[in-house]
Parts: C-alpha cells; sequence; structure tokens
C-alpha cells in the first residue's frame, strides 16, 4: 500500500486559520497520508455510486486502491465545524487503538481545504442494517448475536481499561456497529469519545451529545459521562439485538413506555421470551435468552453506581455460572421522538436548548 500513501504534506497547503493549524499538528501522530489524487482515483471521483451515507462529519464513500484493497473514505464537510472538531478528535483517539472489534483508521489525508479519514471497510454495513431489516434480520441466528454481543463488549473494555488510553466512546449505539464479512462487530465513529487520565472516572460537559434512546439519564440530563455512560448504551443494543425493535421508536399504545420500560414489565413478569424476535426462536435457549435480557437490564439500570463495568459485562458473558444480581428498575426515557422511526446508517445533527446535539435517524 506504500504507493498510496503521500508521505509528506507541506503544511502551506492546509488552509489558514487556527483551525487548520490545529489540523496540522495532526500529521504528527502516527498515522500514514494519503494523497488527494489517490483518494479521487479510489472513489471515482467521489461519484454518488460510491457514497455509504452522510454524517454530522460529512459524506462517507465506498473506495478501492489500486492494490485493490477496499476502504470507507470519511469526508469533511466544509462547512461543518462540528465536523472539524470529531475530526480532530478522531484522529487523536483512533490512531493510538488496535483491537479487533475496533474499526482500523488506515490513515488520512489533509490537502489545501480536504480533510479526509481512511478506514477499512466492512462489507455487512452496520448492525442497525441487520436487526432493524425485516429481510436482513432472517440471516441472523442467536449465536451469531451472541457473538455480536461478546465483541462489542470486548471492544469497550478495552477502550476502558486496556487500551494505551482509556476512552469514553459517548456516542455507542447500532449504527455505529460495523460488521466485516464475517460478521464480526467493530465499534466505529469516535468523533464524541474523550480521553480519561489514570486518575480520571468522569466527567462533566455543558455540550451533551448522542442519540436518543442510548444516552444514560445522568448524561442526558446532567451532561455527567463515565464508563458507565457506555455501560447504559451497551445494554440497550442487548435488547434491541433480542427484541429487533428499536428504543426511540417502541411505545405501546397508550405511548407511556419505551422498549426498556416494556422489557422491564415483560421481565419482572416471567415472560422474557416474549421479547425476542420470531427470527430468532428456533435457534435459541430460553435460559440463554432471559440471562442475555437480565444483564442488559443490569445495564440500564437508572443509578449510574448500579449498573455494572465492562469487566463484569465480560465476566458474566463467558462464564455462565455466574449468578446475575436482581436489576433495579430501568431509566424510563419516555419522552423520546418517535417521529423518525425508519433504519439508516446516516445521521443528522441538530442543537437544541442547553448545547444538546443528538442524532436522529433518518430513511435512505
Amino acid at each position: 500500500m506504500g504507493s498510496n500513501f503521500a508521505s509528506t504534506v507541506p503544511h502551506d497547503e492546509v488552509g489558514g486559520g487556527a483551525d487548520n493549524i490545529e489540523i496540522g499538528r495532526l500529521k504528527d501522530q502516527e498515522l500514514p497520508l494519503f494523497s488527494f489524487s489517490t483518494i479521487k482515483t479510489a472513489t471515482d471521483n467521489f461519484a454518488d455510486t460510491n457514497k455509504l451515507g452522510e454524517g454530522g462529519f460529512g459524506p462517507v464513500y465506498k473506495g478501492k486502491l489500486l492494490v485493490g484493497q477496499e476502504i470507507a473514505v470519511k469526508r469533511l464537510s466544509k462547512i461543518s465545524r462540528q465536523g472539524l472538531r470529531e475530526f480532530k478528535n478522531e484522529v487523536s483517539v483512533i490512531c493510538k487503538l488496535q483491537h479487533r472489534n475496533l474499526v482500523q483508521l488506515l490513515g488520512c489525508c489533509i490537502e489545501a481545504e480536504e480533510s479526509i479519514l481512511i478506514y477499512e471497510y466492512m462489507p455487512n454495513k452496520s448492525l442497525d442494517c441487520f436487526i432493524f431489516d425485516s429481510t436482513n434480520r432472517a440471516l441472523m441466528d442467536w449465536r451469531r448475536c451472541i457473538g455480536i454481543i461478546e465483541g462489542i463488549a470486548q471492544g469497550l473494555l478495552y477502550l476502558h481499561k486496556y487500551s494505551r488510553l482509556r476512552i469514553i466512546h459517548r456516542d455507542l449505539k447500532t449504527s455505529n456497529i460495523l460488521l466485516d464479512s464475517e460478521m464480526n462487530p467493530k465499534i466505529s465513529d469516535f468523533g464524541m469519545a474523550r480521553i480519561f487520565g489514570d486518575n480520571d472516572s468522569k466527567g462533566k460537559t455543558n455540550r451533551v451529545v448522542g442519540t436518543f434512546g442510548y444516552m444514560s439519564p445522568e448524561y442526558a440530563m446532567d451532561g455527567l459521562f463515565s464508563e458507565k455512560s457506555d455501560v447504559f448504551s451497551f445494554g440497550v443494543i442487548i435488547l434491541e439485538i433480542i427484541s429487533c425493535k428499536k428504543n426511540v421508536a417502541f411505545f405501546e399504545t397508550d405511548h407511556s413506555l419505551n422498549l426498556l420500560g416494556k422489557v422491564w414489565y415483560l421481565w419482572k413478569e416471567g415472560n422474557g421470551m416474549d421479547l425476542i424476535d420470531s427470527t430468532l426462536c428456533d435457534s435459541c435457549s430460553s435460559s440463554e435468552v432471559m440471562r442475555c435480557i437480565q444483564m442488559g437490564l443490569l445495564c440500564v439500570q437508572e443509578r449510574a453506581m448500579d449498573r455494572p463495568n465492562m469487566s463484569d459485562v465480560v465476566s458474566m458473558l463467558s462464564n455462565e455460572s455466574i449468578a446475575l444480581p436482581v436489576p433495579k428498575e430501568p431509566a424510563f426515557l419516555n419522552q423520546l421522538n418517535s417521529a423518525n422511526t425508519d433504519i439508516s446508517s446516516s445521521k443528522q445533527r441538530c442543537s437544541c436548548n442547553n448545547d444538546l446535539t443528538v442524532s436522529s435517524e433518518h430513511a435512505r
């Protein structure tokens, strides 16, 4: 792949302004640099037919290098101030990470007005494309679901405990879980991530970022985040995988319960098997399903201190002899915006009061 890299990019090729000076500093990261001409060729000049989606960062394209390697190209929108912030954050975070359950950043391109990230290409797209699509979820079975849950847990444990940095993702959701050719999950999109020092365990922000349905209550309401914020999001994902229903889009006819509320009452009544999607029924055992539901409920408990950490979660998943605690009532986020219920791997960001930044899902 060496011939596809631009070994040096002159600093005077980067546009003016303090933000671009900061981008220039990113070149000091241990990250290969691609030339813009290489990326243009790989994506057929950013052809619409190669477009995979679009987010607050900007559009994402599929590409193919001259050596034959397929790549995913995230191109920073020139008008996105939030995208610029996410670009710098993502480079500084993910270039220091290496784990089989994290998407691999192959390099970047910083030339003139262009700021681009190049990732390994994930042929099976994202988890939401499977569990929320009636055709694709027929390809899933219980073993595969468990493998995905375990892989996400291992990736999160690495971020929280074993990586060179201690990292809180802050925007974990099914559309940010990418699937390789073998359906192995890889956590992606580190634009919102925060790095913690060895002696730090929690943080607070006035600029809340995330996605309705996945944000923990302490983070959504007070801007408080910690490893337990990611644990909450992980718990939501477990319950969404089992039910093939979206927390943000699931409401009873009286609009009083979201998915977490429904799961809680089914589990309390001993009817947890009513939650599982019909496509998984023939390949699962009721004891495994009920154990996974209980783990999901432990992760979405209202108080952060009551939730397990990811070390505990991985132990529960790998050792069925470990007795699970009885979960307390989950955080009920009943006033979620249910207007957008379709599935998408793209996202549009909007700003609300109190600097709340959320991602809403839109149909393709």
